[in-house]
């Protein structure tokens, strides 16, 4: 029986556009690219350490 997976809701509040090449890519690794994007990813140390790396560029909600 599996449990339940916990999830992290990730919003993009700032554009990428100005900003170096690994950021962008790590917006779009996390599904975003357009400003005030949304995604509900599964919360992994993956999807926390791109979070932590572009942290000024998207709000983070449990």
């Amino acid at each position: 029986m599996e449990g339940k997976r916990s999830t992290v809701e990730v919003t993009q509040i700032r554009s990428g556009i100005g900003r170096p090449k690994d950021q962008r890519r790590t917006l779009v690794g996390l599904g975003l690219n357009k400003v005030n994007r949304t995604r509900v990813l599964v919360d992994t140390p993956a999807v926390r350490g791109m979070v932590k790396k572009v942290k000024h560029l998207v709000k983070v909600k449990n």
